[in-house]
């Protein structure tokens, strides 16, 4: 079985498909989110972090699978250490101090430990992906959100349009209007 496999049999046996998330659950969601990922040419990576990212919660979605502070090693079992460090990244990032000025920084600051971190361009690539490609799809499946969210976001894209790569941005130009 692959990694892809093991991690979605483990987001069922943690209840990722009894979660109600934009367009179904959050199990489907992550789905969404890896197979967009996938078709936009992302790492393999990049698409299980993708199908992981709302592990430990999200500033944006804060009900978890796993407990950041003991369950860590679990998920990097099987999906491995990078991706693991992305999902984490991901899902402790502070968004309202971190995403506006993320181009000029390049820092995340973490929710859970109110430390922050400077990323590489290739972590701020994925990192930038990943969030990108994960509002789109709330954007696709939430109507009652998509007004605010499509503002803010065509507000934010352009921001980070020298930190994204380019499948994603033109993804996100097409779907914004940009």
């Amino acid at each position: 079985m692959s990694s892809f496999q093991d991690l979605g049999s483990l987001l069922l046996v943690r209840g990722a498909d009894e979660l109600d998330h934009a367009g179904g659950t959050l199990y489907v969601h992550l789905h969404r989110v890896a197979k967009r990922l996938t078709s936009l040419g992302a790492s393999d990576t990049l698409v299980l972090a993708g199908l992981a990212h709302a592990a430990y919660g999200t500033d944006g979605f804060p009900t978890h699978l796993f407990d950041w502070q003991q369950e860590r090693p679990v998920l990097e079992a099987v999906i491995g250490p990078d991706a693991e460090l992305l999902v984490y990244r991901y899902g402790s990032c502070e968004r309202e101090t971190t995403w506006r000025d993320l181009a000029e920084h390049h820092t995340v600051t973490d929710r859970f430990t109110g430390t922050s971190e400077e990323l590489t361009t290739e972590e701020l690539r994925d990192f930038v992906d990943l969030s990108i490609v994960n509002e789109l799809d709330v954007l696709d499946h939430a109507p009652a959100l998509a007004p605010k969210l499509r503002l803010y976001l065509q507000e934010l894209v352009p921001r980070w349009q020298s930190l994204a790569s380019p499948a994603v941005l033109a993804d996100a130009t097409r779907i914004l209007h940009l």
